[in-house]
C-alpha cells in the first residue's frame, strides 16, 4: 500500500483533518468537526472585541475528525500512515501550566475566559500593541518590530499576553509559559509533560512573536520588562531556538496512538499557521500572492532569500526566513475581516427575522433557517447584475480593524453615498468591493516596497463558492486569479509537512510537486470593469483617509 499522511487545519469556527495519498496527492478522505462551545458563543464578548476558544473543542475535534476521516479510509490506510502534521489559526495563543497542560483544562480554570486559547481575532490587547510600539520606538535600543513590517498589533502573541496578565490575577499566578497553538497541538500529539521542551514553530515565532535570529531569539528581557513588569521572567520560560516545519516534533504518543489507531512511531511534524501551510498546499511559487480567504484572508508571499537582502518590507505581518518554505523568505500580509463582512450584513439583514423567532414555533423556525441559508446567494445574484459604479454606494472593510498595511484594530468601517433609492443588493455590492479594495492595497504595499506581485491564488472554500466576489477581485486588481482545485489546501499543506517530515520526501518542494492539486478555476478581469474600478478605489482610498483621521484616540 501507499504510504499515506494526515494534514489538520484548525480554522476560526471548526477543525477539519484530510488523510492523503502521499505518493499521488490523492485525498482519500476527510472530516470536519465544528466547534460546539464556539457555536455557543462561550467566552466571547464581541462588543469587547473578545474571541476565546476554550482547548477542548480542539482536542475533541482532534480526535473526532481523524478516526472519522480514517474509518472511510480503505482498509490497512491507519497503518500506512507514516506522519501528521497540523496548521492553525494565529496568532492564537493560551497560557500553560508547567507540564503543558492548558490552564483551560484545569480545575478552577475551566470556564475563565481568561485561561482559554485568545485567537487571532481577539483585539482586547489593543492598547498593549500601542505600548509595545511606543516601547519600540523609544527604549533606545534596536527596534524589535522590524521584521514585523514595522508595527506591532493586537492580534499578536505579546499584546494578547501582557492583557491577559493585567486583567487576570488567577490565570498570571498559574501560568508557567505562553504557547501557541500551532506548536501545543504537537505537544499533546507527542506526549510532551514540559513546557520547557516544547517544539517552537519558526513560523509563529517569527511572525507574531518578535523573534529573529540576529536579536538571539525573543526580545530581551530589559526590553520586555520595560513595558511592564508584569512581563519580567517571561521570556525566561519561553523559547530560543525554532524549527521550520519540515521538521519532526516527536513521534506519536501511544495513547493518542491509541485514541486516534495509527501506529505509535507515527512522526509528528512541527506545527504552521493555517495560511502559510495552506499556500504550500495551494502550489505558492516566488512572488505569487497566496490569498487564504475565509472569515479573514492572509496573504502570503516567498522569496528566494539573496533577492530579499537587505529588504525590510514596511506595514506587513512579518518577514521570516523559512517560515512557508525552508531557505525561502516567507512574507505576510492580510486583511482582519473579509467573510466576516458579509456574515455581518447578512445577520444585519436577518435581525427581524431571528429576534421575532424566539417567540415562534418550529415551523416559522425552519422559514427562517430557509432564507438564512439562500440569503448571500441571492445577494450575489443581485449584485453581480449591477454595474460596476451604479449606485455610488462606497463602503471601507474595516469592520474588524485594520490587518495590513499597517496594522491597526482602532480604525473602523464605513459606507458613504447613501441615499433613499440605494437597497440591500446596493449595499452588499460596495461592501465586496471595500474586501477588493483592501485586497489592492496590500498588493500596491508590496509593490511600492520592491516586491513584484507577479500572480494571484485565491485559496478555501470562498474562491470556490463565490464566483462573483473573485470576479470582482480580478477586476479590482486588473489581473487574473487562479483558483487552487483543493478545497482543503491548509489541511493539504498540512499533509505535505507531515510527508517531508515523515521522510517520504527529502524537502518541502518535492512533497509539493507530488502531491499539489494545480488549478481549476481562473477569473480573467473584464477591462471596462477593471478601468471603472480603478475610479473607485481612489474614493475608497479618500474614505479610508478621512476615517483615519477621525479614529479613536
Amino acid at each position: 500500500m501507499d504510504e499515506h499522511v494526515i494534514g489538520i487545519d484548525f480554522g476560526t469556527d471548526s477543525v477539519r483533518s484530510v488523510v492523503v495519498n502521499a505518493t499521488t496527492g490523492e485525498e482519500v478522505a476527510q472530516a470536519v468537526f465544528d466547534y460546539p462551545r464556539w457555536a455557543e458563543g462561550l467566552y466571547c464578548e464581541p462588543r469587547e472585541t473578545r474571541f476565546r476558544h476554550n482547548p477542548l473543542d480542539y482536542v475533541e475535534g482532534l480526535e473526532f475528525t481523524v478516526k472519522d476521516a480514517l474509518g472511510q479510509c480503505p482498509r490497512g490506510v491507519a497503518q500506512a500512515v507514516k506522519g501528521i502534521s497540523a496548521a492553525t489559526t494565529g496568532s492564537t495563543t493560551g497560557a500553560v501550566d508547567r507540564a503543558g497542560v492548558s490552564l483551560g483544562m484545569r480545575p478552577g480554570l475551566e470556564h475563565n475566559p481568561n485561561a482559554m486559547f485568545v485567537i487571532w481575532k481577539d483585539h482586547t490587547g489593543v492598547a498593549e500593541a500601542e505600548e509595545i510600539n511606543h516601547a519600540a520606538r523609544t527604549w533606545g535600543g534596536e527596534d524589535f518590530t522590524k521584521y514585523e513590517g514595522g508595527v506591532y498589533s493586537a492580534e499578536w502573541f505579546w499584546s494578547k499576553i501582557l492583557h491577559v496578565l493585567r486583567a487576570d490575577e488567577e490565570v498570571r499566578g498559574a501560568a508557567y509559559s505562553w504557547v501557541e497553538l500551532c506548536d501545543w497541538i504537537p505537544a499533546l500529539l507527542t506526549g510532551n509533560a514540559d513546557a520547557l521542551t516544547i517544539k517552537r514553530s519558526r513560523c509563529a515565532a517569527g511572525h507574531k512573536a518578535m523573534w529573529h535570529p540576529s536579536f538571539g531569539g525573543l526580545p530581551p528581557e530589559e526590553f520586555l520588562a520595560g513595558i511592564d513588569p508584569l512581563l519580567a521572567g517571561v521570556r525566561a520560560n519561553l523559547y530560543t531556538e525554532t524549527l521550520t516545519s519540515d521538521k519532526s516534533s516527536g513521534l506519536l504518543c501511544r495513547e493518542w496512538a491509541e485514541r486516534l489507531g495509527l501506529r505509535p512511531d507515527t512522526v509528528v511534524g512541527v506545527g504552521a499557521f493555517d495560511a502559510h501551510m495552506g499556500a504550500v498546499g495551494g502550489g505558492i511559487v516566488p512572488y505569487a500572492l497566496t490569498k487564504v480567504i475565509g472569515t479573514s484572508t492572509c496573504d502570503i508571499m516567498v522569496s528566494p532569500m539573496k533577492e530579499m537582502e537587505g529588504t525590510l518590507v514596511r506595514g506587513i505581518c512579518g518577514q521570516v526566513e523559512g517560515s512557508v518554505i525552508p531557505g525561502m523568505l516567507g512574507m505576510e500580509a492580510g486583511q482582519s475581516a473579509f467573510g466576516d463582512v458579509y456574515a455581518w450584513f447578512k445577520q444585519l439583514l436577518m435581525w427581524p427575522l431571528v429576534s421575532s423567532r424566539l417567540a415562534e414555533g418550529s415551523e416559522r423556525g425552519g422559514l427562517v433557517d430557509g432564507i438564512s441559508d439562500r440569503l448571500m446567494d441571492r445577494l450575489m445574484v443581485e449584485a453581480g447584475e449591477r454595474p460596476v459604479g451604479s449606485s455610488r454606494v462606497v463602503a471601507l472593510d474595516w469592520l474588524n480593524g485594520r490587518r495590513t498595511p499597517d496594522a491597526d484594530q482602532k480604525l473602523k468601517g464605513a459606507i458613504i453615498g447613501l441615499s433613499l433609492g440605494v437597497d440591500a443588493p446596493d449595499i452588499f455590492k460596495s461592501l465586496v468591493e471595500a474586501t477588493a479594495f483592501g485586497a489592492k492595497a496590500i498588493v500596491e504595499r508590496f509593490i511600492l516596497e520592491g516586491v513584484p506581485v507577479k500572480e494571484v491564488i485565491a485559496l478555501g472554500g470562498v474562491p470556490r463558492r463565490a464566483p462573483y466576489i473573485m470576479q470582482t477581485l480580478a477586476d479590482v486588481f486588473g489581473m487574473p486569479v487562479k483558483v487552487a482545485a483543493s478545497e482543503q489546501t491548509c489541511a493539504l499543506g498540512a499533509a505535505m509537512f507531515a510527508a517531508t517530515a515523515g521522510g517520504i520526501y527529502g524537502d518541502v518542494s518535492k512533497a509539493q510537486q507530488a502531491m499539489g492539486c494545480g488549478f481549476d478555476m481562473e477569473f480573467r478581469p473584464k477591462p471596462e470593469n477593471s478601468k471603472r474600478y480603478a475610479e473607485l478605489y481612489e474614493l475608497y482610498l479618500r474614505l479610508s483617509g478621512f476615517m483615519e483621521s477621525m479614529k479613536e484616540r
